[in-house]
Parts: structure tokens; sequence; C-alpha cells
């Protein structure tokens, strides 16, 4: 997560804040100010390397088509599965390509390796879903582009929803609600900074500490690890989110004290926000409908319990075809799945949930669980 590092970088931030603050003062619209500047420096990020560059340029072609010609087959032809799902898959490609490559035998294919990809696949699929379900209807070039390439979220979010950005992106504020954002965006930002530059080191520090595979030292590395995700990308987060405020976009917020949790599905409403509830809505929602529509199961609760299976499973695929990732996804999908069967099924916890002892106990045994999924997907638990 590199994105907002270095000197250079902070130094061009600040300028660009400056003159997005002169122009929200003016009572000017940042509308081109934002899609200029997002392309300028998504050049920047991905100018480095060039195959990136051609990748990216080749990935948002592919996908632009892929919009206007399913939003043209939506208009012609109604609302056909067969079209969607083809669309869906079609939009998916690119970025499965490039989850292929991480694999040992197919590195030297490169496909699709380009910063941001998987982020920018979210936003393409959501706005396909979106089309097929008819609550948008046209996407124009210059708002499917500022939407895409919004330069605080290009690389590892928060995933916004279209319609949500667009209403931000097309509206000018008045001077007093935009300093009052600015203010917000500038607060978040240093907020951030200090959990991704001080905290985040803090624990990356005592976490190598540990390295050593000792049960001690399992312990003690994914406690340190945890804390270093946390730091390190809700403070990745908290930037992008305030500078997103500072340039007119309410980016939506991606961390909500996680470490709080009194059960594995508080933990996901509280974690990377913006992905558990992308997945919620378009996979996990969209599953159970169809189950109960086929009838695939006998009752609700296990459809749920097979869509919460699913449903992380492809969270941990779509982080990567490695062993850990996987693992992590199928993990968190058995401890949500028993979560939901538990929480429904079980008279202790009906009597007890509201107990002071009930919840201390509850937060205890979460965060433990959390912590060693934690250890799986830092790869350092299974070295396969």
């Amino acid at each position: 997560m590199s994105f907002y590092s270095g000197a250079p970088f902070f130094g061009t931030l600040i300028l660009l804040l400056l003159f997005a603050l002169i122009l929200g003062c003016m009572e000017r619209s940042l509308r081109w100010y934002n899609l200029i500047v997002s392309g300028v420096m998504v050049v920047c990020v991905l100018g480095g390397n060039l195959t990136a560059l051609a990748y990216f340029a080749g990935y948002f072609l592919i996908e632009w088509m892929l919009v206007r010609g399913y939003e043209y087959i939506r208009k012609k032809y109604g609302r056909k599965a067969a079209f969607y799902r083809s669309f869906v898959l079609l939009s998916i490609l690119p970025l499965a390509l490039c989850k292929l490559c991480d694999l040992p035998w197919l590195k030297e294919m490169n496909l699709f390796q380009f910063t941001g990809i998987s982020y920018l696949t979210f936003r393409v699929v959501q706005i396909i879903i979106e089309l097929y379900d008819g609550t948008i209807e046209e996407v124009k070039i210059l708002d499917f582009s500022a939407f895409l390439i919004f330069f605080p979220t290009f690389s590892c979010g928060p995933i916004d929803r279209s319609r949500r950005f667009l209403e931000d992106y097309h509206n000018v504020p008045g001077r007093r609600e935009y300093l009052e954002r600015f203010g917000i965006g500038l607060q978040k930002l240093v907020l951030g900074a200090t959990y991704k530059f001080v905290f985040a080191d803090f624990f990356y520090q005592i976490m190598n500490q540990f390295m050593n595979r000792t049960a001690g030292n399992m312990v003690c590395y994914a406690y340190s690890y945890g804390f270093y995700m946390f730091f390190d990308f809700a403070g990745y987060s908290l930037m992008a989110v305030g500078t997103g405020y500072m340039l007119g976009i309410c980016v939506p917020d991606n961390f909500k004290k996680p470490f709080i949790s009194r059960d594995m599905k508080e933990f996901w409403a509280r974690w990377h926000i913006s992905l558990s509830e992308w997945f919620r809505d378009f996979v996990f929602s969209r599953f159970m409908m169809l189950s109960m529509h086929k009838k695939w199961f006998k009752s609700r609760l296990n459809g749920a319990a097979a869509g919460f299976l699913i449903n992380m499973l492809v969270m941990g695929v779509w982080h990567g075809l490695t062993v850990h990732y996987i693992l992590y996804g199928l993990y968190h999908g058995i401890l949500l799945a028993v979560t939901e069967i538990y929480q429904k099924k079980s008279k202790f916890y009906k009597k007890y949930k509201k107990k002071t002892w009930y919840a201390l106990a509850s937060w205890g045994i979460t965060l433990n669980l959390v912590m060693f999924g934690f250890l799986i997907f830092s790869g350092h638990f299974i070295t396969i």
C-alpha cells in the first residue's frame, strides 16, 4: 500500500488540495478538476511501469465497451439473465487472468498486472449489476471515468457505489458546506497518517521480533500482525477518505472499531466495511435469493450458512489464489456460518446474550478468532 507514501507524493497532494480548496471556496464545480487530477495521478503512479500503464489503458477500454455493450443489450432485450451473467463474467476476466499470473507456473504471463485492478473490477461489476437491476439506466463516459479512476481510492479503496459517488461528483456545495467537508477530510487525513506511519510501523517492528515458528512466537506474531494490518490499512483508508472529502467526495468510511466486536458477524460489519458490504449486497444476498427461488435448501438457515461459506471463499480467492488466502476465506466462512446457526438455534445464547459476562467472553473469543484469521492471512502460519 505505497500509494500514499514518499515526500514527492505528499508535496504534490498538498498542492492539489490547496487548488481544490480555492475552487471550493469560490463555489466552483470540482468535477473537471477531479477528473483531470485523477488521470494525471494514475499516470504518475503507473507511469514508472509502461507495461502496467498499457494494461490499464487496455483494461479501461475493455470495461467501458462491456458496460456500453450491456447497456445497449439491456435496453433492447430487457432483463435477460444469460446476457447479464455473460457480461459480469467478461468484466471479471481481466482480474481472473491477473490472479492466475500469481501462480508460480504462470508468472511469465504477467497479464493485467497493474495497481488497483481488483478494486476497479468491483466498480465495473457493480455498474453492470445495477444496469441489470434497473437502478441505473445510462452510463456516460465522463461519469464512468471519474468513478473508476478517482485517485484517492484507485489502488486500495474504499469501494464506493457509483450512484452515491456521482451524486457528490455532480453536486456543487456552498462555501460553508465545502469548508466543513474540507475540515473533516483534513482531520481524517492526519489521523490516517498517524495510524499508518506511526502505529503501523510500531507494530511492524514488533511483528518482526517473532518470526520463529514456536507456539509462543506464533501467538505474538498473530496479534502484532493483526494490529499492524489494522493501523496500516485503516490508516490508508482514512487518508483516502480524508482526501476524498477535501475533493468534495464523501467517500464512505472503511473501519469502525473492529476489535471491540463480540461476534464474527459484527466484526465483518466493522472491518473493511466497503468490501464486506459489497460482497453482502452482490454475492451473499443474490445467492440467498437464487437459493430460495430454486429451493436448494430445506431451511433459510441452511441457505444462509452455505451463503456465508461461498461469500467468504470468493473473498479469499479475490485476495489471491495462494493457499493461505483461500484458507482464510474458508475459515471466516465457517465462522460466520457457525455464528449464524448458533445465534438462531442456541437457547444458551438467547438466555445470556445481554449479560455483561457473556459480552466480555464473546469479545475475548472473537478477538482470538480474528487474530488467528490474520495469522492464516499473513502466510506465516502455512508456508506451502
